[in-house]
């Protein structure tokens, strides 16, 4: 696959918009391994390779099981994820699939059980941001490194 447009390069600024949210999501609070989760997960909905590519590594390189990632997307029938985890997810798919999903009151209320009104809105953002890059690197092609280095 070759990539179709560099947006890095040609729109910068808001390139640069997108990490600044990153930079503030990456030190909001919320634990690293459930950003992760909620990036992976939105990118398999979405089939962004190169996100995938990326957070999965980034998921092991900071101690998440195989187990885990690999379940991911059936996490509903898996007995791994934490109920605050579990909440999460179900936001990330209600989010990520909005158009079917509408959001459902069920989701929103597992969301504050779990999770304080700022730390909700934190989430939120997660979930749009990692929908906003899956949306950049599928539209335009991004290619991940595995990739990369099989073309090379």
């Amino acid at each position: 696959m070759e990539t179709r447009l560099n947006a890095y390069k040609a729109a910068p600024e808001a390139i640069a918009a997108m990490t600044r949210l990153e930079e503030y999501l990456c030190h909001c609070g919320l634990e690293y391994s459930l950003i992760e989760l909620v990036k992976t997960r939105a990118s398999q909905i979405n089939g962004c390779a190169y996100c995938l590519h990326m957070h999965t590594s980034d998921a092991r390189a900071a101690g998440e099981s195989e187990a885990r990632l690999y379940l991911l997307s059936a996490w509903r029938e898996s007995a791994l994820y934490t109920p605050r985890e579990r909440a999460a997810l179900a936001w990330t798919e209600a989010l990520t699939q909005l158009a079917d999903t509408g959001a459902p009151s069920q989701d929103y209320e597992q969301g504050l059980a779990h999770f304080s009104e700022k730390e909700f809105v934190d989430l939120t953002l997660l979930i749009g941001a990692i929908n906003v890059w899956n949306r950049i690197s599928v539209g335009f092609r991004g290619v991940h490194p595995n990739d990369v280095e099989r073309h090379n």
